[in-house]
């Protein structure tokens, strides 16, 4: 690919891959203040992760591990029937210092960036709409990236992860409370999108709740069902999937 400068990881499965076996894209962000000490930790053996394609700050895309190769960037994960994805993806850094240092936007340069990249990726390996992820989407109990400010509902025109088609007016459906079978409704629609509900304890399913909300309802991340919430979800299933 053309305008992508190899900086190479060891942080990889040495067996090649067979490309039909690649199905998901997975979006990261660093969590780190430093761009050059991010790239370093990705490609230092002792770290022990690492990602397909790591885009910086001015928008310039290193590739870190080739497609072909398993890289360590998904780490205990779920999406639908799948567990610990790293063989089934390609993973994505984005240069962003995070929810614990202010967790600033992404720069114009570097969405650009991803989506030149991303398109690439879908074409290549003919990957479904529907299976574009963030890490929060398949590890909710660890991790927030890549984030409420990244462009889930911009990409989605280009066919880049599901998104809803709903009128303005269901906002005011915001902390309206549901009933117990609306709750109900709510998790058999999580689980049609692809969320993993292996745990019943609260707390997991709060933060399954908010990885929902970080990625579809940023206003208000609070691990709250809501009727915004399940209206949403509802039309998620029922046009995004699709």
């Amino acid at each position: 690919m053309k305008n992508i400068k190899p900086i190479y990881s060891i942080n990889f499965d040495k067996i090649a891959r067979n490309p039909k076996n690649i199905i998901y894209l997975i979006y990261h962000y660093t969590g780190m203040k430093s761009e050059n000490n991010a790239i370093k930790r990705l490609s230092n053996k002792n770290s022990k992760v690492s990602c397909h394609y790591f885009i910086k700050k001015s928008g310039i895309i290193i590739n870190m591990v080739p497609d072909k190769y398993i890289a360590w960037h998904a780490g205990i994960s779920c999406w639908r029937k799948h567990r610990n994805l790293n063989d089934k993806s390609v993973g994505i850094e984005i240069q962003n210092a995070g929810h614990s240092n202010h967790y600033p936007q992404f720069s114009k340069k570097q969405i650009k960036s991803l989506l030149y990249l991303t398109k690439i990726l879908k074409k290549k390996y003919n990957i479904k709409t529907k299976n574009f992820l963030g890490h929060s989407d398949i590890a909710p109990e660890r991790k927030k990236d890549p984030g409420e400010k990244f462009p889930w509902k911009y990409l989605s025109k280009y066919k880049i992860g599901i998104w809803y088609n709903l009128p303005k007016k269901t906002s005011k459906l915001r902390n309206i409370e549901v009933s117990n079978n609306e709750i109900k409704l709510f998790y058999f629609y999580l689980k049609k999108i692809g969320y993993c509900l292996q745990k019943k304890q609260s707390k997991y399913l709060k933060s399954i709740i908010k990885a929902f909300q970080r990625r579809y309802r940023s206003k208000i991340i609070n691990g709250k069902i809501d009727k915004e919430c399940l209206e949403i979800a509802k039309n998620l299933v029922k046009c995004g999937l699709n």
